[in-house]
């Protein structure tokens, strides 16, 4: 491949972007944001603030560069200006598959990935890149995952789902998100998933020394705090707009905060000054919204602001908004480092960069052995006709996993019952419930009731 093909800069589209830490992310790893579309305005205007006075982009490049508004909206921004781009990227909502919510996945009106998937298949990028939270990759949504992989493959995508964690690379925090990456098969046969970093990241201690004291907290107290905080944070909660203010998690999160003598019950607008010290049954310290971005991934904040400022090496990453809002920005992103990671690994395989490997093919990779066979058949079967065909194709299921796979089923696609002379109930699947971009969906209405509530 000729050198000015290896040296040109790859383009992106990013969707729900949020403040920027994937965005930051991919553009360090070579790739330029044709569009970034978030829905939050506070994100919106880091974004653009941060594109222009970080990245280089002129204040009009910036501009034209992010859209703001409901991804899924026809009139924020026009999908179709944009085929063949080389990425399409993005952190679809998490909640809808978040163990901590109600897991409602494809009737969650938040519930974005489905449709991502097929705004691929339109725009055809080269390669698609979604991350979401631990949850996704349960049992719950085995069914969901298969569907995602077999639309992907009449697209013309090898998908592949992995579990990244941030502390592997990097990140000061126990933060595991799960990956889809897909690529049309000319590029997947160069795509490698990224190495681990051999060395594991600082300590919350090491890493915020300098932030802790830059207030005029004592040396021999700082001390004490950072052998105290000598393990990675949990992981940072951004939270949603339907709760209150900021603070860094729910009850587990907070006793392992404590154990690093922070104080999670809220946010902090500046570090510790002269004198200060915990009340009785405080751990330490709250951390301020710049110590949150530098656990995030975001490091050297610039201590001067106290709160919002974000710099690595040579610029600073500022927040838009009120405390609650930048806590929001940073805690709801994707840690710029893993982002990095994914976009270097993308690029490669996008230039088509080092050794070619024989694909094993993986599109009939079975997640969902229930699914596969009544996507497959156009037939009602009983729990016992699943059971027997499964055994000749050599998956040996029992009754209680079938009707549990049957269950799970029923919450993301229509499944039909119908009652036999025997007794027994007869299964077969219907379409999935999730929203890709129908007129009718009951996502537009919902969408509509919760939007100022939607983060």
């Amino acid at each position: 491949m000729a050198a000015s093909e290896l040296d040109r800069q790859l383009e992106v589209v990013e969707i729900c972007a949020g403040a920027g830490g994937q965005t930051l992310g991919l553009e360090r790893a070579g790739f330029r944001h044709r569009v970034a579309v978030e829905l939050d305005e506070n994100a919106a205007i880091t974004l653009r603030r941060n594109l222009h006075e970080v990245l280089g982009y002129s204040k009009e490049e910036a501009a034209d560069a992010v859209a703001v508004g409901d991804v899924a909206d026809p009139s924020t921004w026009k999908p179709t200006e944009h085929k063949e781009i080389d990425l399409l990227a993005g952190g679809v909502p998490c909640p809808p598959f978040s163990i901590a919510g109600k897991q409602l996945g494809a009737n969650d009106e938040r519930d974005l990935f489905a449709w991502a998937v097929e705004l691929c298949g339109e725009i055809q990028p080269k390669a698609l890149l979604l991350e979401n939270v631990r949850g996704l990759s349960a049992n719950r949504f085995t069914a969901y995952r298969q569907h995602v992989l077999d639309r992907l493959h009449e697209y013309g995508y090898i998908g592949d789902w992995k579990l990244l964690h941030a502390n592997e690379f990097g990140v000061s925090q126990l933060r595991p998100r799960f990956v889809l990456v897909a690529l049309k098969r000319e590029f997947a046969e160069y795509f490698e998933w990224p190495t681990p970093h051999e060395e594991g990241p600082p300590s919350v201690g090491e890493l915020l020394e300098d932030l802790m004291a830059s207030n005029g907290w004592e040396k021999d107290q700082v001390a004490e705090w950072v052998k105290k905080a000598n393990d990675i944070a949990p992981t940072i909660v951004g939270g949603s707009k339907k709760h209150g203010g900021a603070d860094l998690g729910p009850t587990r999160a907070k006793r392992a905060w404590a154990a690093l003598g922070v104080d999670a019950m809220g946010v902090a607008n500046f570090p510790p000054e002269k004198g200060w010290r915990a009340p009785d049954g405080v751990p330490g310290p709250k951390l301020t919204t710049a110590m949150v971005a530098r656990i995030q991934g975001w490091h050297d904040i610039e201590p001067a602001t106290g709160i919002g400022s974000a710099s690595h090496g040579e610029f600073r990453w500022r927040f838009h908004g009120r405390k609650t809002s930048v806590y929001r920005q940073i805690g709801n992103a994707f840690p710029p480092p893993v982002a990095k990671a994914l976009g270097v690994a993308i690029r490669k395989a996008i230039l088509q960069e080092g050794e070619r490997k024989t694909l094993v093919e993986n599109t009939d990779r079975v997640l969902d052995p229930v699914y596969k066979l009544l996507r497959g058949l156009d037939r009602p079967l009983t729990v016992d006709q699943i059971i027997e065909k499964l055994a000749k194709k050599g998956t040996l299921l029992e009754q209680p996993d079938v009707e549990r796979r049957l269950n799970h089923l029923s919450h993301d696609f229509a499944v039909a019952m119908t009652p036999r002379s025997s007794g027994a109930i007869a299964y077969s699947l219907g379409e999935f419930k999730a929203f890709i971009g129908q007129d009718d969906h009951q996502r537009h209405d919902l969408f509509t009731l919760h939007r100022a509530k939607i983060s």
